[in-house]
This record gives C-alpha cells, sequence and structure tokens, in this order.
C-alpha cells in the first residue's frame, strides 16, 4: 500500500515539475498522469480480485466447518493458504504496476528534458 502511494505521489509529483516547463513538458506530464491512472486502476483491480479470493476461500471454509470439525481445520488451513496465494499474487501485480507508472514517468520527464531539434 506504502509503495502504492509512493509511486502515485512520485508519478503526480514529476507530472506537476514537467507542467511547469513549456509545451513538451506539458505533453510529458499527461503521459506521467495516464501512467499513474493506469497503475492506480490496476492497484485497484489486483485489491479487488485479493478481496473477492479471500472472501471465496472463506467461503469455502464456512461450507466445509458444518461437516466436520477435522475437516473445518483442513479447508481452514487451505482458506489461508489461498488468501497467501491471493495476497502474494496481488502484491506482486501491483509491485509491478507501480514499477511500469514510474518507469513510464521517468520515461516522460526524460523526453520532457530532452533537447528538441
Amino acid at each position: 500500500m506504502k509503495s502504492r502511494l509512493f509511486a502515485l505521489l512520485t508519478a503526480f509529483s514529476l507530472a506537476v515539475t514537467l507542467a511547469a516547463c513549456g509545451d513538451s513538458a506539458k505533453e510529458a506530464a499527461d503521459k506521467a498522469a495516464a501512467a499513474t491512472k493506469a497503475a492506480a486502476d490496476k492497484a485497484a483491480a489486483a485489491a479487488k480480485e485479493t478481496a473477492d479470493k479471500a472472501a471465496a476461500a472463506a467461503k469455502d471454509a464456512a461450507t466445509a466447518s458444518t461437516d466436520a470439525a477435522s475437516k473445518a481445520a483442513d479447508a481452514t488451513k487451505d482458506a489461508a493458504g489461498k488468501a497467501v496465494e491471493a495476497t502474494k499474487d496481488t502484491a506482486s501485480k501491483a509491485a509491478d504496476a507501480t514499477k511500469e507508472a514510474a518507469g513510464k514517468a521517468t520515461d516522460a520527464a526524460k523526453d520532457a528534458m530532452a533537447p528538441k531539434k
């Protein structure tokens, strides 16, 4: 969560900085803003996916617990494992989206600072 916020703030500050540099900077700032929005959308989708997977795993565990105590314990372990895997997967996706947005923001900044011919 902190890395996503950091990436969003970094991209936004780059966009604002570049906006002060002129027309080419505005174009770069627009690219950075678009990259930031895309990263935020990906992070939100990944968070929703994690919540859905965790809810499904919890539902599976609740259903299994009505059968027997031993089966419930096994299902709970399985659900916890699924939730951990879903969280790892989502964290990986969010990190990739953050890296992608930061890379796009950096590229946009480089493009804006490059001398025009």
